[in-house]
């Protein structure tokens, strides 16, 4: 029996891990967009374009391509994105029919703009931001998740989310992310979610709560979001230390609830050791005798002694890190600086029987599930291709939530 695939077009693409994701099930991606807006060279597009294809592929900046014709986008069942972490204030109402709007360069107003003026609106949300997006920014903690929430609220969705750490569901990658899921009510996904104990869907019924399963909780905690994107962009939480939202939560019908979660996973795990290469590793990733005393000295506790802007002399501690990297862990989350062979804090050693060594690009690939020399192209350097995974998500998680999702539609 032939299924019936959704249709997904896809924002900020990077190397295609939504792609990777989603297309392991039911989906098919109709069109996708990757630009870097601070280079002139392309190459996270040249990657995708190499692995995917250029049919349907967009590198030009969204901004431009929503404002021009937002019905240059296909019609798609989906729309899904890692979108970057931003200002998503309102600074201002525009005296027009279409109201209020964001900051002119935000992304999250593409998306905005493509789910308000559509004629044929996604019917559902599948987008990854950094856990910090819950508390940003730092003086008014949780303010711009409130006028995302109530940005999607105004548009008629439902929008679920959870802070999910890869390496807590078996993946070999510690590296947490906030995951949500939105439903347009004009389906039944919304007609039940509406309906349900909110904690249940939460903990046990809901899509990501399926795909990823927590502990139960029965303590839950509603958040009022009062006024409109301009009053919550100027008001809410005021000087609050904390962020109102916790890890787990959804918003439906203009309520936001809000619970704590703990994950629930006894099955298998990946550790840094299950993904090394066992050959075949370039010599000018092993880690010179001169430059060994530099990487201890980074990777140790320190205090150091710096100068303000305004001349004020304070003392900076670091603690000290585990080094050379633990192989029988998940690892540490990729960064975007991984490559080089300069010595550095952040970056990846490990200890093997010829030394000590940084993790190739393959390696990094494998930490995000992505198939080995996905990034692999002519003219793409191996720092570049460590990049792109500091910037990329873990596929499985996609993976998971996608098929979730899928079951979720087709109940």
């Amino acid at each position: 029996m032939e299924t019936n695939k959704l249709k997904v077009a896809e924002l900020f693409a990077g190397v295609g891990g939504f792609r990777l994701g989603l297309e392991k099930s039911n989906y098919e991606i109709v069109w996708s967009n990757q630009w870097e807006p601070s280079t002139k060279l392309q190459h996270a597009s040249k990657v995708y374009e190499a692995r995917f294809g250029k049919e349907n592929h967009s590198n030009e900046d969204i901004n431009l391509v929503v404002t021009r014709n937002v019905e240059d986008i296909p019609d798609h069942d989906l729309l899904v994105g890692g979108f970057p972490c931003q200002d998503y204030s309102v600074a201002t109402t525009l005296h027009n029919s279409k109201g209020l709007k964001g900051k002119k360069g935000v992304l999250w107003w593409s998306i905005h703009n493509i789910l308000e003026n559509k004629t044929h609106k996604p019917k559902y949300l599948f987008l990854e931001n950094v856990d910090r997006l819950l508390k940003s920014p730092a003086k008014q903690r949780g303010r711009d998740f409130a006028v995302m929430l109530q940005s999607l609220n105004d548009l008629d969705y439902a929008v679920e989310w959870r802070v999910i750490n890869a390496a807590e569901y078996g993946m070999p990658q510690r590296r947490r992310r906030v995951f949500f899921i939105g439903y347009h009510k004009s389906t039944s996904t919304y007609k039940r979610l509406l309906e349900s104990s909110k904690v249940e869907w939460l903990t046990e019924s809901g899509t990501i709560a399926e795909a990823f399963p927590v502990n139960k909780t029965n303590v839950i905690e509603e958040i009022a979001l009062k006024g409109n994107l301009v009053e919550i962009t100027n008001n809410f939480n005021k000087n609050g230390k904390l962020s109102p939202f916790l890890n787990t939560g959804l918003l439906i019908n203009g309520k936001v609830f809000t619970t704590k979660t703990t994950p629930n996973y006894d099955g298998e795990t990946t550790v840094l050791a299950d993904i090394l290469q066992k050959e075949n590793v370039p010599p000018e990733f092993f880690i010179a005798d001169k430059d060994k005393e530099k990487w201890e000295y980074l990777k140790g506790a320190k205090t150091i002694e710096r100068k303000s802007a305004d001349g004020f002399i304070y003392k900076y501690s670091e603690g000290g890190m585990i080094y050379p990297d633990a192989l029988d862990n998940a690892s540490r989350t990729i960064i975007t600086g991984e490559g080089g062979k300069s010595p550095s804090r952040f970056k990846h050693v490990i200890q093997t029987h010829k030394g000590l060594r940084r993790l190739t690009p393959i390696e990094l690939e494998r930490l995000n599930m992505f198939p080995d020399n996905h990034t692999k192209l002519e003219g793409i350097t191996d720092a570049k291709r460590a990049f792109f995974m500091g910037n990329a998500l873990v596929v499985g998680v996609v993976e998971k939530i996608g098929k979730a999702l899928y079951n979720q539609i087709n109940v």
